[in-house]
């Protein structure tokens, strides 16, 4: 069930006043505990124990597989990523793709229906498309690939690397979903950014998804980035709303150059002021939603009719790390260098160098690397943090009788920071039910927080602003 407002839209409202106060660094929980939790100590014998109690458990899969190459780097992104124009670099990926998928598919039962199918970048279309048709059929050989309409089969998309017959070849594969990178329209932004992509091959990309038959176009912008201002922004998202996708992800540009090399080459001076940036945001959140896009929550808005949104409605929304998801039955098993999977009641991520990546396969191992066992406490944090993020809110009584525990006890270090929350009007708090309210829904990251166990303790911050 939804423990959001009843209104047209769930109840959205912006208060730059508690924005700016709530306005520190937190994880975004497409984990829960995140990754920065993950251990060096989980191995490969803790994964297949995972993967054992996954398959005894049955029920549908989605699968993940990060294609790291890039033809350009893109200075914001954040993302572990290899550029080079070598494109022969492909083809032995794709083979130790092929090797990491026969290992790990007999340990999840390959019978399984994939409900959701994900490739990721990187630039998934660096491929060509005999390589692509060679990877899908490697992946149609290891699991049940579904062709149905209930399959979710999605790609990332870089304009300036696809053309319309990448586009159809994509159709052809299977995938059904398109999500199309533009960050900004500007000329000058994108020149300080090192991402020049016209809006003609933005629409030329998106034209030959809709004649295709992609049922759903998602389009990710990012404000934040140099130069950006209102004005600037506006236009941009007038053009997009014209476009008229399905979804679109609004991401917060996060500067942390120390952790991400490319974002050095973006000045500290260029970057648009918090207020600058707080007024983007909310004329964002206004205008699409004006427009009839539904928040569905973070970053993401959708049609009224999309299923983000009617998950939303219905309760059963799920969040994953692509994000909002409607696949909330489906374990996750993730291909590829630096993906992570999350399997029963582990996380686990590959090893992050390619190189590594190939050492330990061709040694006939799992790149497994590190991750993590979810102990009790764990698992009912994390389901309290995904029904705030998805359902916004829970009972007390539901999670007492599904775990067995009395919440005012086992969360006593808690209800003085819900009381706070009460207090300023993010939530409706009464002891006995938690509402996310409509100022706290651009707040529910520090919502979440207060039953995160880890950030409580944490003395290094690794996280971007909330906004």
């Amino acid at each position: 069930m939804s423990y959001l407002p009843e209104t047209s839209n769930k109840g959205v409202e912006f208060d730059a006043d508690l924005i700016r106060r709530y306005d520190v660094m937190g994880p975004r929980y497409t984990s829960y505990p995140t990754a920065v939790q993950f251990r060096d100590d989980f191995n490969v014998y803790d994964f297949a124990d995972a993967a054992e109690r996954s398959r005894v458990n049955a029920g549908p899969l989605s699968l993940y597989f990060h294609l790291p190459f890039c033809d350009h780097v893109c200075y914001y992104c954040a993302c572990n990523k290899i550029v080079t124009r070598d494109h022969s670099r492909v083809a032995p990926y794709i083979e130790h793709l092929k090797t990491e998928m026969s290992r790990v598919a007999p340990l999840l039962d390959n019978t399984r229906p994939i409900r959701q199918l994900h490739w990721g970048g990187g630039t998934p279309t660096f491929l060509n498309n005999d390589q692509m048709s060679e990877l899908m059929e490697a992946i149609a050989g290891n699991f049940a690939l579904q062709t149905d309409d209930k399959r979710d089969y999605s790609i990332e998309i870089d304009p300036r690397v696809a053309s319309e017959s990448t586009i159809q070849h994509l159709a052809d594969l299977g995938f059904n979903r398109i999500s199309v990178g533009v960050q900004d329209f500007d000329e000058q932004v994108q020149k300080a950014v090192h991402r020049i992509q016209s809006e003609r091959e933005t629409l030329a990309v998106i034209d030959a998804a809709r004649s295709a038959g992609f049922r759903s176009l998602n389009v990710d912008l990012i404000y934040g980035l140099p130069f950006q201002n209102l004005k600037r922004f506006a236009s941009t998202l007038e053009r997009v709303i014209e476009i008229a996708p399905d979804r679109l992800a609004i991401y917060n540009y996060a500067h942390m150059p120390h952790l991400f090399k490319p974002q050095r080459r973006i000045q500290e001076q260029d970057l648009p002021s918090a207020e600058e940036k707080l007024a983007i945001l909310q004329f964002t959140v206004e205008r699409l939603t004006n427009a009839g896009y539904v928040y569905i929550g973070m970053d993401h808005f959708a049609r009224p009719d999309d299923e983000l949104a009617v998950a939303l409605h219905n309760g059963s929304l799920h969040r994953n790390f692509q994000g909002y998801s409607t696949h909330a039955d489906c374990d996750l098993a993730a291909f590829g260098v630096s993906s992570i999977a999350r399997l029963d009641d582990c996380y686990s991520q590959n090893q992050r160098d390619i190189e590594d990546y190939y050492q330990v396969l061709d040694k006939g191992e799992l790149p497994v690397a590190k991750g993590i066992r979810l102990n009790q406490d764990d698992i009912i944090r994390r389901d309290l943090i995904q029904r705030i993020l998805c359902q916004g809110g829970f009972d007390v009584v539901d999670i007492e009788i599904r775990y067995g525990i009395e919440f005012l006890d086992y969360f006593a270090d808690t209800l003085t920071r819900l009381w706070d929350l009460a207090n300023d009007g993010l939530i409706k708090w009464d002891g006995y039910r938690l509402n996310v309210l409509p100022a706290g829904r651009m707040l529910m990251r520090n919502i979440a927080m207060v039953f995160d166990h880890y950030q409580a303790q944490a003395t290094e911050q690794r996280h971007s602003r909330m906004i």
